[in-house]
C-alpha cells in the first residue's frame, strides 16, 4: 500500500445502555448517567427481567486452555517492563466506534495492547504495576460475564450476551492469557484514581484510545511518547512467529488476487473486485489489513483509490492494492498491476518494465547496514533515467536533485513502509531508529515503487495519460541480504500474463 503517515486510532464518548436505550454516539464505554430509551424499542419489565433471569443451564466450570505462543506475548510484557522500571505503565485496547447512530464498525483491538497480550476484546485495559523488588506485575482489566444470573446480558446491547455475544470473563481472561492478574472493568477507575498523590509512581499512558483513562491520568508528554516509540520500535523486529503470521497472510492474499483474475471474466466494475478479494479475507483471516485498492484505468494514478465505483473496461490496468489480515492480526499488503485483457499493451508494458526493474533494484538494497531509504533511492534513480528516456524528464540528473526532485510528478510516494500488524506498521518509531536507521535482519517492510500519469498531464505522450503501474511485495531483512516472502506471487509482465491464462484455463475444467 502506498506510504502515508497513520495516525493512532481514537475514540470519544461513552456508554453501556440496556434495551431500549440510546446508543452512544462514538464509543461502547460505559457511562455513568442513564441512557434513555431508543424510539424503535420498549423497556423491559420487571417481570420480564426476572423471567429472563431463571432455569438455565449453569456454565462450564472448566477454564479456557492458554493462548497459543502465550509465553511470546509474556515475553514482550517484561521486555517493556525492563525499559521502564519501577514506572506503572497503561496500555489501552480501545473502544468500538459507532458506524450509524447505534450500529458499530467490527471491532479491530489496538495494535500495542494485542501485541503484549493477544487479546482482542474491547475495552481492555492492561496495567503494568511495579513491584517493590523490581519488575512488573501484569494486571488484565477486562469485561466480566456474569452469565444469566444477571439481567445485562438480556438487556444490554453493547456488551449483552445475547446481543453481541459472551466475553470471557475475569477468571477465564486470566487463564487465557497468561496474565499474572486479571480485573473487572467496573474497577478500573478507583485503581485509576489510586495511581494520583505525591507518593504515587510515575505513570505512562499509551494515549489515544480510552477518553477515560486519558482523562483519569493527567498527560505525561514526552513521556507517554517515550513509551509508545519504545512499543513501537519493539515491533520493529520481528521473531520467528510472528514471520509464520504473515507468511499466512501473504500466502491468503496470493489465493485472494487469483480470485479476483478468476472472476475478471465476468466482473464488471471495481466493486466487484473488492468484494472478491474482501470474501477470501473474511473466510482465511480476520479481514483485510485496510481498504482495497480495486483501480481500474486512470484510478490507478489515484494513489488511496478506495471508492471502487468506476467500471472495468476492456484494455485498461487493474491495479490491485490489498493485503488479507490473519487471525493473529498481521496483514500481508500485495500490489499487482494486471492487464484485464489478459496481455499489456505496448505502452503498458513499457511503463511496467520500468517500475519492475526499479523494484528488483531496490529489493537487491535491502540488507542488513544499509539506510532505511536505501531501496527508495535506488528505484528513484532508476525511475528517472527511465524517464529520461521516454522523453519525460529533460534531465534525470537534474530531476534527481534534492532542490527538485522532479520526478515526484510520477511517482509520487517513497517505496518502503515497515509491516507487520498494522499496514503502515511501528509508526510511532523515532525517525532515527526508522526513516533514518540501518536495516536490521527481522526487520519486513513494503518495496512498492510506482509511476502514475496522470490525464490532464502536458509533460507526459498522450499515448501514455491515464497509465499507473505499481508493484509491490514484501520483504524480510535477512543476515546476508532478503528473502522477498510474497516471491511466489508472479512479477514480471511475462509471468503475470501466464499466470491469468492460467488461473482462467484451469477455471474452464
Amino acid at each position: 500500500m502506498a506510504t502515508s503517515n497513520p495516525s493512532s486510532p481514537s475514540a470519544d464518548g461513552t456508554s453501556q445502555p440496556a434495551v431500549g436505550e440510546q446508543q452512544p454516539l462514538v464509543t461502547s464505554e460505559p457511562q455513568a448517567a442513564p441512557a434513555k430509551p431508543a424510539s424503535h424499542d420498549t423497556v423491559p419489565p420487571p417481570a420480564l427481567l426476572d423471567f429472563m433471569v431463571k432455569r438455565w443451564k449453569p456454565g462450564a466450570k472448566k477454564l479456557p486452555p492458554k493462548l497459543k505462543n502465550a509465553d511470546a506475548f509474556r515475553a514482550r510484557r517484561r521486555a517493556l517492563s525492563k525499559l521502564f522500571p519501577g514506572e506503572t505503565l497503561i496500555i489501552p485496547t480501545g473502544h468500538e466506534k459507532v458506524r450509524a447512530n447505534d450500529t458499530y464498525y467490527r471491532f479491530r483491538p489496538g495494535t500495542d495492547f494485542y501485541y503484549l497480550t493477544g487479546n482482542t476484546e474491547p475495552d481492555c485495559v492492561l496495567v503494568l504495576q511495579p513491584k517493590e523488588g523490581g519488575g512488573h506485575t501484569d494486571v488484565l482489566f477486562v469485561e466480566p460475564n456474569p452469565g444469566r444470573s444477571d439481567a445485562t446480558f438480556f438487556t444490554d446491547r453493547v456488551k449483552g450476551e445475547l446481543w453481541v455475544g459472551p466475553r470471557l470473563g475475569v477468571k477465564e481472561s486470566q487463564a487465557r492469557f497468561g496474565v499474572d492478574e486479571a480485573r473487572g472493568l467496573d474497577g478500573l477507575k478507583d485503581y485509576l484514581a489510586s495511581l494520583h498523590g505525591a507518593v504515587s509512581r510515575p505513570t505512562r499512558v499509551l494515549r489515544n484510545f480510552s477518553p477515560k483513562v486519558d482523562t483519569a491520568i493527567p498527560e505525561g508528554g514526552e513521556r507517554d511518547k517515550a513509551m509508545a516509540q519504545a512499543l513501537s520500535e519493539m515491533r520493529l523486529l520481528k521473531d520467528a512467529q510472528e514471520l509464520r503470521e504473515l507468511q499466512a497472510s501473504i500466502d491468503s492474499t496470493q489465493r485472494g488476487f487469483e480470485d479476483v483474475i478468476r472472476g475478471l471474466k465476468t466482473a464488471k466494475t471495481e466493486r466487484y473486485v473488492e468484494g472478491i478479494f474482501n470474501l477470501r479475507a473474511r473466510v482465511e483471516g480476520n479481514d483485510v489489513g485496510y481498504g482495497t485498492i480495486a483501480a481500474s484505468g486512470s484510478h490507478a494514478c489515484v494513489l488511496h483509490w478506495t471508492r471502487n465505483d468506476g467500471p472495468l473496461v476492456p484494455g485498461d490496468l487493474l491495479l490491485l492494492d490489498a493485503g488479507v489480515e490473519g487471525h493473529t492480526l498481521y496483514t500481508a499488503d500485495i500490489t499487482r498491476t494486471l492487464p484485464l485483457s489478459g496481455r499489456f499493451s505496448k505502452e503498458q508494458r513499457e511503463i511496467y518494465e520500468l517500475v519492475l526493474e526499479a523494484q528488483d533494484q531496490a529489493i537487491a538494497a535491502v540488507k542488513p547496514g544499509n539506510d532505511f531509504m536505501e531501496p527508495n533511492r535506488v528505484a528513484m534513480r532508476v525511475l528517472a533515467k527511465g524517464l529520461e528516456s521516454l522523453g519525460i524528464l529533460e534531465s534525470a540528473e537534474e530531476a534527481l536533485k534534492d532542490e527538485h526532485q522532479f520526478y515526484k510528478r510520477y511517482s509520487l510516494h517513497n517505496v518502503s513502509h515497515m509491516l507487520g500488524l498494522d499496514v503502515h506498521d511501528c509508526a510511532q518509531a523515532r525517525q532515527e531508529a526508522y526513516k533514518y536507521g540501518k536495516l536490521q535482519p527481522g526487520m519486513v517492510l513494503t518495496v512498492e515503487p510506482g509511476l502514475y500519469f496522470q490525464t490532464d498531464d502536458l509533460t507526459v505522450p498522450r499515448r501514455y495519460r491515464g497509465i499507473g503501474v505499481r508493484i509491490e511485495d514484501d520483504v524480510v531483512v535477512t543476515a546476508r541480504g532478503c528473502k522477498v516472502l510474497s516471491g511466489k506471487i508472479p512479477r514480471t509482465a511475462k509471468d503475470v500474463e501466464a499466470w491469468m491464462k492460467s488461473v482462467w484455463k484451469a477455471a474452464k475444467k
